[in-house]
């Protein structure tokens, strides 16, 4: 049989009815999510908090808030780093065009138009919708906001160290280096003299000397894989009953635990009162709001521990091994210090330790692996939290979904039916095993085919 060949190029239909175009199936996730939203009067909200930024009848028309923050709960929920990805993601995928509520034939919104928005819009703005998701949380039973795990991890920056300047005279880090090498006598120092200088210099990266021009902001820290690099330092505090993102702060890398832990404690406590002001999201908290922490050994000190003792807040916080201890003339840092290695020496100071450990490092896995924010595409730690904020309101809307879907993203439902699908198939398996030795051989045949059609509905099934 000659194989066929196509004669001519089928021309394509110049003109064909929006009406007539069939619309996909949309995403069940999404639709679910947007009816959450909808419920609990989203819209509404982000319109009332964001017509300070707006004008009545200046100007062209602009991109409507509740657009805009779905537009940033989408880089969660899809693993996008930058306004440019969400932009591309968007025109691309005609369920997320559902989601934010553009059309077929109407044009999404531009990367600049989404950072132009953003810059418009304050850190209160960003901070408004981060508290009202914590307050549906309340709604639904997701919240307690009585024990609190706090955890730190660093943010790449998107600044280069080669790029790095002196703070007191401006110089670049080589036209630094080469005015040392002809201070030490090298007139016309080659690029290996300056490596050789570079390398027997201490503390050449010291903060207080350097900095960035385009993101004064970051500092130079040592990242968790080991390498040095600028960064900031995102701190999160968790509530260790439902895994929920209670606050989120964005500060210098080279900060202490020590220090950072109090502005994150009183995001958070500031937080919880917003939601406490709610009467029916306040009925869903403890009696008890915020009465214990729970950290790791980086955030002990006496200071720390006195002062929450003062608040009357219990800690939980590993002891790292000092030594003997002198407590002359310290009798409140004593009886806070003892206090605390009390409580986690018990059980349920073990079992907090534990927990902290699982629910703060998943929500770091979430917010910054899967969901691609470990290396930021901003510059200010303004920026940056106006980012980190609603890409972890999306983490806290996840919970409800998890609970009501049974998946906290999209991309899950995939893994789901492949799961489904191995597990269905790891049965009938171990079933043929199970049944192999009681088999007649005359009616093996007939065994196969019936197994064949039971697998093949089984699977049908999943799907």
């Amino acid at each position: 049989m000659a194989m066929g060949r196509r004669k001519r190029q089928r021309q394509g239909q110049l003109w064909v009815e929006a009406a007539r175009l069939r619309p996909g199936p949309g995403h069940p996730f999404y639709q679910r999510l947007n009816e959450i939203l909808a419920g609990h009067g989203f819209d509404e909200l982000v319109e009332a908090t964001c017509a300070r930024f707006y004008a009545d009848r200046l100007g062209r028309p602009s991109l409507p808030p509740a657009v805009y923050f779905r537009l940033l709960l989408i880089g969660f929920f899809e693993g996008l780093d930058s306004e440019r990805g969400i932009a591309w993601r968007v025109a691309d995928s005609l369920t997320l065009r559902e989601f934010v509520g553009y059309g077929l034939t109407e044009s999404t919104p531009d990367h600049s138009t989404i950072s132009r928005n953003r810059r418009l819009m304050d850190l209160e703005a960003h901070e408004r919708v981060f508290s009202w998701v914590l307050s549906v949380l309340s709604k639904e039973g997701l919240l307690s906001g009585k024990t609190l795990g706090i955890d730190a991890t660093t943010l790449e920056a998107n600044a280069a160290l080669r790029s790095i300047v002196r703070r007191d005279t401006g110089e670049s880090y080589e036209e630094f280096l080469r005015g040392l090498a002809q201070a030490s006598g090298i007139e016309t120092p080659s690029r290996e003299d300056l490596a050789k200088l570079d390398r027997k210099r201490a503390k050449k990266g010291s903060n207080r000397d350097w900095k960035h021009p385009g993101d004064p902001d970051a500092r130079i820290t040592k990242m968790k894989d080991g390498r040095t690099h600028l960064a900031h330092k995102a701190e999160h505090a968790v509530d260790l009953e439902t895994g929920a993102v209670v606050a989120v702060t964005v500060q210098a890398a080279d900060l202490g635990d020590t220090t950072t832990i109090e502005h994150t404690l009183e995001e958070a406590m500031g937080t919880l009162a917003e939601v406490i002001e709610d009467d029916e999201a306040a009925a869903g908290l403890s009696e008890s709001v915020l009465a214990e922490v729970v950290a790791d050994k980086g955030y002990h000190s006496n200071a720390v521990l006195t002062r929450h003792g003062e608040l009357g807040i219990r800690t939980y916080i590993s002891e790292p091994a000092r030594g003997r201890r002198r407590w002359k003339g310290k009798p409140a840092e004593k009886k806070a210090t003892y206090g605390n290695r009390r409580r986690i020496r018990g059980q349920r100071g073990k079992d907090l330790l534990r927990r902290r450990g699982e629910l703060v490092e998943r929500s770091f896995a979430h917010g910054y692996e899967t969901g691609a924010m470990r290396r930021t595409h901003l510059r200010g730690r303004a920026n940056i939290r106006k980012r980190l904020l609603v890409h972890l309101a999306g983490f806290n809307l996840s919970l409800i979904l998890r609970r009501q879907l049974g998946l906290g993203k999209p991309r899950g439902l995939q893994g789901a039916c492949a799961a489904l699908r191995g597990l269905l198939g790891h049965l009938w398996a171990s079933l043929k095993a199970w049944l192999r030795p009681i088999w007649r051989p005359s009616a093996e045949l007939g065994s196969r085919r019936l197994g064949c059609r039971v697998a093949s509905l089984l699977i049908s099934i999943s799907l």
